[in-house]
């Protein structure tokens, strides 16, 4: 006997409407009028013209939920509605419960692909019914609520902060003159290459570093440089050459950065810092904060320079081979900074939100610590090949205290990292540099682009249990996983959802990849990735979630740190 997809109509108000769609293994006849039943290309499909009244059913809560927010625009008046839609998934009894997530997921993805996005009301129902008929078998019921809500303005899909890359006129402010020069230190910049950036005018961009001197932010430097003023660090010294550190206070741990906030966050986190700053107009300026990290010694630096271009690139590679030959004792390196979260839609224990903290680790055996990606060639049909490196560290040792604590936290609720980002918080509110406190929770959107120009809003999967409070508390949750990269991926929705597939990452950051190559061909066997999600692309979007971000990647490093054996001399 074959199985009938039927669809029913379950309730109606003014501004909703409830429909179950359902697989059904009996033969029904179209007896009366409330009965229609599909033939030709959508013969198996059956359409209940009434409501149900329910005598029948008694049905368990659903096994997966998963809600998404689309904008309606009227073709009369403009005027533009939104309007949610939730869908509630049962499955057959055979299906395995780790399973349902990921088909719940894999459904609503073909659902929504821009390809073939429902543009109406019957078009999407219809869709619901194919997909369940014709791929999805093992999805016993499905519930579709449709509910209109509020006129609203139609939402403003998130772009990256790389302005130069999407060619956008950017406007000339003294905050964004700041950013630039805190993206550069510790090397100092001209107004030349300042206005160089977005093709401003010198003599404004001039108006605008006198605003930044003022306030004591940036100072002049020699042959017409900027730098930024460090005011939090009573102990920096300016040096032409790095003095001797003897043996005992020579760092084992080495942690880089790339942004400000990123450097400002780890330094909060340390003790007993000195920072020496080498400054210099040809080459690459440098800076080493030196201090203490529980019973270890650690130095951080911060690259110069970071970006998609091929001299920035090479830059950072040349600044980490310069810190680990500086520091030869350097046995573990951390990456610490942000990075782009890759959202799961149903499956809360997989899903990363802002605010949470990825540890690189390669979780199976086709997967890698670190994965960059190349060259993508499109073969047709939107299927990609891409062509990447990978890199796994030869000892593994800070993913096996990673995921200790990981396995402390989920079983008896330990929380080292809330701690100490609760202290790295109150040391940095006594700079008032940025503002490190955790943002809004309505500040963190989940959208997901169909085509060029529309999007939806998908509403976060939620717990299915009261046990992982986590989130409610405000604590940051730890993941491990693979972390990807590739400008060419990871700035477009599709390519990212392709490549994130292809190397199972949990989020994509900026291209590391010559920092990772420097670590690896400088023979250091242990090191890692600790990004602070800050957006859901790479993490460059500036935004508020990037300070916080930051302090909850350099607490997490904490922990780490805190919880490896001491060192052995």
């Amino acid at each position: 006997m074959t199985e009938k997809i039927v669809m029913t109509p379950k309730g109606k108000t003014s501004n909703s409407t409830t429909l179950v769609i359902e697989r059904k293994a009996e033969v029904i006849e179209p007896g009366t009028n409330d009965v229609h039943v599909a033939g030709g290309d959508h013969q198996g499909i059956v359409i209940n013209k009434t409501i149900s009244n329910g005598v029948d059913e008694i049905e368990t809560i659903p096994e997966i939920s998963l809600q998404f927010r689309v904008f309606l625009v009227n073709g009369q008046t403009g005027s533009h509605t939104q309007e949610s839609r939730k869908l509630l998934f049962w499955f057959k009894p055979q299906v395995p419960v780790h399973e349902r997530p990921t088909v719940a997921q894999e459904f609503f993805k073909e659902l929504v692909s821009p390809q073939h996005f429902p543009r109406d009301y019957v078009g999407f129902i219809k869709m619901l019914m194919k997909l369940m008929q014709n791929k999805y078998v093992t999805i016993r019921k499905l519930e579709v609520e449709l509910k209109q809500l509020a006129i609203t303005k139609l939402p403003e899909r998130p772009v990256s902060s790389d302005e130069s890359i999407l060619d956008k006129q950017v406007l000339l402010t003294a905050e964004k003159v700041l950013e630039i020069i805190e993206a550069a230190y510790p090397h100092p910049i001209t107004v030349e290459e300042l206005a160089k950036q977005y093709n401003w005018d010198q003599e404004l961009v001039a108006v605008q570093i006198e605003k930044l001197k003022e306030k004591n932010k940036v100072k002049a430097m020699e042959h017409g440089a900027f730098t930024r003023v460090i005011q939090h660090d009573k102990d920096v010294q300016i040096v032409k050459q790095m003095p001797t550190i003897v043996s005992s206070k020579q760092p084992t741990i080495a942690i880089i950065t790339a942004q400000y906030c990123e450097k400002l966050a780890v330094d909060s986190i340390m003790e007993n810092k000195e920072t020496f700053v080498r400054y210099t107009t040809v080459g690459e300026s440098n800076v080493y904060t030196l201090g203490n990290v529980g019973s270890h010694r650690v130095v951080c630096t911060k690259l110069p320079t970071i970006g998609y271009t091929r001299e920035a690139m090479t830059s950072a590679g040349n600044t980490t081979t310069r810190l680990l030959g500086t520091f030869s004792k350097v046995d573990f390196v951390f990456l610490v900074g942000l990075g782009g979260g890759v959202p799961h839609y149903t499956d809360y224990t997989k899903h990363v939100r802002l605010g949470d903290v990825i540890v690189s680790c390669a979780t199976g055996p086709n997967t890698a610590t670190y994965t960059y990606c190349e060259h993508v060639k499109n073969t047709g049909d939107n299927e990609y090949v891409f062509e990447y490196k990978s890199h796994n560290p030869a000892e593994p040792v800070i993913q096996q205290v990673a995921a200790q604590l990981q396995e402390q936290y989920q079983g008896s609720g330990d929380c080292p990292w809330y701690e100490y980002m609760a202290e790295g918080r109150t040391v940095l509110e006594e700079q008032n540099e940025h503002d490190f406190g955790r943002p809004s929770a309505d500040t963190d959107k989940l959208y997901m682009s169909i085509g060029d120009k529309d999007v939806i809003e998908v509403t976060h999967p939620a717990p299915s249990d009261e046990t992982d409070s986590s989130r409610l508390e405000g604590c940051p949750r730890l993941h491990l996983g693979p972390i990807a990269c590739g400008q060419g991926v990871s700035r477009d929705a599709r390519l990212r959802e392709a490549f994130s597939r292809t190397s199972n990452a949990l989020a994509f950051d900026y291209e590391s990849d010559s920092v990772v190559e420097s670590i690896v061909g400088n023979c250091r066997d242990s090191w890692a990735l600790v990004r602070g999600i800050a957006d859901y692309k790479d993490g460059q979007r500036k935004g508020p979630w990037q300070p916080f971000a930051s302090l909850a990647a350099a607490a997490v490093t904490k922990a780490i740190i805190c919880a490896m054996e001491p060192p052995s001399d």
